[in-house]
């Protein structure tokens, strides 16, 4: 026999918390069936990289070619090269402001010593013996030319080598300017005192016509 009215009203509240206690207790398997797994911090791929990375020999570090201390320095720059180091040191009112790498002439091409005076100064200047030749298309046939000794092609041509913030210091054509310095501490050049790019604009600035240039053995 059915209920009618409030008999029927605890059935109804029990039912419905036994339905309340069946549906929780079915998303809580659910919920814990669709958790997401714990991963560590790393993936192996990823951990595979770190030790990979961690393990890398640094890279070989870049000498030092040049030291400058001179800018607030008074006074003009004076140079003195010692071609046994294949250095030359900088001197403002005989307190040194700093050094540089050069690579001077290499054998067959030595570089002259004594004391000399910067004679001229260009910014750009490019040799007139030394250079490369090319062909009437404008391609490099000859990348170590001579002037007036290498072949020239027919309607070829001699092109200088750049000797930028050239510093001429005799009357025969040597000087010093910037250039590649390939192995710090070795010889290099046809005879001029080559310098990095940076230190060669750096003594151009700071060395007027007339300043003191000494080369020593």
């Amino acid at each position: 026999m059915g209920c009618v009215g409030v008999k029927c009203a605890p059935r109804i509240v029990s039912a419905m918390k036994a339905t309340r206690l069946f549906i929780s207790a079915a998303c809580a398997l659910l919920l814990s069936q669709c958790a997401m797994p714990e991963f560590p911090m790393f993936s192996s791929r990823t951990e595979m990289a770190r030790r990979q990375m961690t393990i890398m020999p640094p890279l070989a570090s870049q000498p030092v070619l040049y030291v400058w201390n001179g800018s607030s320095k008074p006074g003009p720059l004076s140079v003195n090269i010692d071609l046994s180091e294949q250095k030359a040191y900088l001197f403002k009112g005989g307190e040194n402001v700093g050094w540089t790498y050069v690579a001077s002439g290499r054998s067959g091409f030595s570089s002259p010593t004594g004391t000399f005076r910067i004679m001229e100064k260009i910014v750009d200047k490019r040799s007139n013996r030394y250079g490369m030749i090319v062909d009437s298309n404008g391609d490099v046939v000859n990348s170590n030319a001579t002037a007036g000794v290498s072949r020239i092609p027919p309607g070829g041509h001699f092109v200088g080598a750049k000797m930028p913030y050239w510093m001429r210091i005799t009357g025969y054509g040597v000087g010093m300017h910037a250039g590649p310095i390939p192995n710090p501490g070795s010889p290099a050049s046809h005879g001029c005192i080559r310098l990095p790019r940076d230190m060669a604009e750096t003594i151009f600035q700071h060395a007027p016509v007339g300043a003191r240039v000494t080369i020593m053995q």
